[in-house]
């Protein structure tokens, strides 16, 4: 649900902490992603209060948000961060994230970002190949530096979520086969560059229930044990992210506080520092993208609510069939209810927000609110139909941070060229 001090009607009008958004809407414009300070930082805290008596690290998966603004208040709260590109890397030191406290993660990685992590002094690599082993090592050592590294550990355990989203089994790209963790540890023992110290694994994201992370953990433990029997001094165990968040009211997410209590029993007395990788879970809530009714148009069997966002800056509802709760910026408690289709004027069919959804009835110039699109919005956005991406606002109390401007025109073509 909403919460109080985050999203929350006054006065008949939704408002983000102190600032309502009709006039956030008249000020600067629609679309726009509209986050809340307080919402994205007290989910963080909530982490570390929860891990407050064990050694710890909790890094926020940049991937799901990476706005500066986002990143320095997580910096200033004292974040680590998961990055999976060079560029993530770039945004967290210019957001003041502090790199000793970074872990790289992605199946990916080239020499040039590797050089780079190395470069700034990141706290560790999460290996997820024989390949990226070697190339690391060689690339470490070349520079004269030592690179503390976990292969990330693929525990062949369902996630139970979206496909799309699911990492943690054979059929997946990413990881090592857990199988093969033990004879690769014991080759990343004796090579140049690295020191093998972690353990890691990620079985997927949107997580509701609690038991597929523990079965991982589990799994994750064991292989430490074994490790440790080879004389492989593993200090660390990063168990990932993945914990899932209420885009429907009638989902039961795990909390922090829950899941962190059900891992520190089962590392208790074994000298493990734990990393977790939060991502969705710190700032999906935390944000909203506000949009403007366009015009309500009807055929012979569906009525359609087309708003000015579309498909290009929002993509989940597409690409995962995600649900977002959708609500009107304004309470009429007069106006009776439609089931309408809720879409954007992209030049595809796959341009929706929803499908058959009941929602008070709307005229044009109506604002909606696009709930629980803090994560994995912005990020996945996209220029298609040149189109210029939405602002980005941040909200802190009753001031009103410009986080990102909106694109204009000229941002389409900049850097391309005509002939």
């Amino acid at each position: 649900m909403l919460a109080e001090s985050e999203f929350n009607y006054r006065g008949g009008g939704l408002a983000c902490e102190g600032v309502d958004l009709g006039a956030l809407a008249a000020e600067y414009g629609t679309p726009a992603y509209v986050y809340s300070r307080h919402g994205i930082a007290s989910r963080f805290c909530a982490y570390e209060e929860a891990l407050r008596d064990i050694p710890h690290q909790v890094c926020f998966a940049v991937k799901a948000n990476s706005n500066l603004a986002v990143l320095s208040v997580l910096a200033r709260e004292g974040a680590g961060f998961d990055i999976v590109s060079g560029g993530e890397l770039y945004r967290v030191l210019a957001a003041g994230g502090d790199p000793s406290r970074v872990v790289f993660s992605g199946v990916g990685k080239t020499e040039a970002e590797i050089r780079f992590a190395l470069q700034q002094g990141i706290h560790s690599f999460n290996c997820e190949s024989e390949f990226e082993l070697d190339l690391l090592s060689r690339t470490a050592a070349s520079l004269g530096k030592t690179a503390s590294i976990a292969l990330r550990v693929n525990p062949d355990v369902d996630a139970v979520t979206h496909p799309y989203i699911s990492t943690g089994l054979r059929e997946h790209k990413f990881g090592i086969d857990i199988a093969h963790a033990g004879r690769i540890y014991a080759r990343a023992k004796n090579l140049p560059g690295v020191v093998p110290e972690g353990v890691s694994c990620h079985i997927g994201s949107q997580l509701l229930d609690v038991k597929p992370l523990l079965e991982a953990a589990d799994k994750m433990l064991a292989l430490v044990e074994r490790l440790r029997s080879q004389g492989i001094a593993v200090r660390y165990l990063d168990l990932g992210g993945g914990l899932g968040v209420p885009y429907r009211s009638t989902d039961r997410p795990l909390s922090a506080r829950t899941l962190v209590e059900e891992i520190k029993n089962r590392i208790a007395g074994r000298g493990l520092t734990l990393m977790l990788e939060p991502g969705r879970s710190i700032v999906a809530e935390a944000g909203i993208l506000l949009t403007r009714v366009l015009l309500v148009k009807n055929n012979a069997k569906k009525t359609f609510v087309i708003v000015d966002a579309a498909m290009n800056d929002l993509i989940r509802p597409s690409l995962y069939q995600a649900h977002h709760e959708i609500v009107p910026v304004k309470q009429n408690a007069s106006v009776e209810d439609i089931t309408a289709d809720i879409v954007g004027p992209v030049c595809e069919t796959g341009d929706f927000f929803a499908h058959g959804r009941q929602i008070a009835a709307v005229e044009p110039g109506d604002l909606l609110a696009i709930r629980t699109a803090g994560a994995y919005g912005f990020v996945l956005s996209s220029n298609y139909n040149s189109r210029p991406r939405p602002c980005e606002l941040l909200i802190d109390g009753q001031a009103v941070h410009v986080a990102r401007r909106r694109e204009t025109w000229e941002d389409l073509i900049r850097g391309e060229v005509s002939f």
